[in-house]
């Protein structure tokens, strides 16, 4: 018992009963460990995302748009300098549509509802990326081509038509 004694000072609790006695109720310090993992969870914040994080969303849209990705190859890469600014662009409307939609203005009532809205967000990153590319790569092909590039251009779709025609047979097989 001795032993006890200062742990339960530094506690500021008495020493838990002995199991099986009729005081069997949660020990003060197991209830002041909840209180304490309670006072913690708020402070896991998973809607809104940090600046830090938007940053790196926008920096992985640039990338996407910018560098070789399946979306680039498929509709055209952006120069560098218009990814930057049509990425910041698409990561603030997509955020903002996102907090739109939340019930709560800001900081959602529960976890559940953080990760929701977080879902949210990044479907509205995707689709409005997905609709940035295919329109920056209508107005491409709508554009009357430039001189000197017209030769160039009806090769490229050519190739670019092979594949679609050969994976056209293989579905078809």
């Amino acid at each position: 018992m001795a032993e006890d004694a200062p742990n339960a000072a530094a506690e500021g609790s008495q020493p838990a009963p002995p199991e099986g006695s009729a005081d069997s109720a949660p020990a003060p310090a197991a209830t002041a460990g909840a209180k304490a993992a309670e006072a913690l969870l708020p402070s896991l914040s998973i809607w809104p995302p940090s600046q830090r994080t938007r940053d790196a969303v926008v920096r992985r849209l640039v990338q996407t748009l910018a560098a070789p990705s399946v979306l680039s190859q498929r509709y055209g890469a952006v120069p560098e300098p218009e990814a930057e600014r049509a990425a910041a662009a698409v990561e603030a409307e997509a955020f903002a549509a996102a907090s739109k939609s939340s019930s709560a203005a800001e900081s959602p009532a529960s976890v559940e509802e953080g990760i929701e809205v977080l879902q949210a967000y990044s479907k509205e990153v995707s689709r409005r990326l997905l609709e940035l590319a295919k329109s920056r790569s209508a107005a491409a092909a709508a554009a009357p081509p430039a001189e000197g590039s017209a030769k160039e251009e009806p090769e490229e779709d050519s190739s670019a038509a092979a594949p679609a025609t050969e994976e056209a047979a293989v579905k078809e097989e």
